[in-house]
């Protein structure tokens, strides 16, 4: 807030081209791309015919789940929406309720998170198997208890900042493409 108003008395422009729409949606693929690989490298079995649970259906959980189907998971995702819920089965996912995670959760062999707040709180971590892996690809303060999961010795991981690890160069032309939009819109 300081910054603008010292830009503002200079007659200068600027933009967060971090919260823009099109920088959050092309960020998703890197993200999901990478989110399957840690799942890849930290479990002793195949992505195929494994169960996996995605909770939060938005921009990556959306993209995810795609991809997860397309490898040939059974891909359960969590939503709260009726609509959500709609399209999850309407895809070709199994749809879960928040109320119906404690039913599902025990037959997981990874769980994929992208809501920004504590889901998997202590009391929905100890139906998970302590087989399963937890991928946490949600922003701070994230979804998991993660001192609850190191109690419980489920492997919990927090993957932050994926599409500038998994694909810099993808990364970038997001941001180039984003910030060239920015200074058409301006006009500068």
């Amino acid at each position: 807030a300081e910054h603008e108003k010292k830009l503002k008395n200079k007659e200068l422009k600027s933009a967060d081209y971090f919260i823009r729409e099109e920088m959050q949606v092309l960020n998703a693929v890197p993200t999901a791309e990478g989110a399957i690989q840690i799942a890849m490298e930290e479990t002793p079995f195949t992505i195929h015919n494994s169960n996996i649970m995605v909770l939060g259906y938005g921009r990556i959980g959306k993209v995810l789940s795609k991809m997860l189907h397309g490898i040939g998971a059974n891909v359960h995702v969590e939503a709260r929406s009726c609509r959500d819920l709609a399209w999850i089965r309407n895809n070709g996912y199994i749809p879960v309720c928040p109320k119906e995670l404690k039913e599902y959760l025990p037959r997981m062999n990874v769980v994929f998170n992208t809501i920004p707040q504590i889901i998997l709180n202590r009391e929905l971590l100890r139906s998970i198997d302590s087989n399963c892996t937890v991928i946490d690809l949600a922003s701070k303060p994230g979804g998991i208890d993660f001192e609850a999961a190191g109690e419980m010795g489920i492997k919990a991981i927090s993957a932050l900042g994926l599409p500038g690890k998994a694909a810099p160069v993808t990364a970038a032309m997001a941001i180039k493409d984003t910030i060239y939009n920015i200074i058409e819109e301006l006009d500068v």
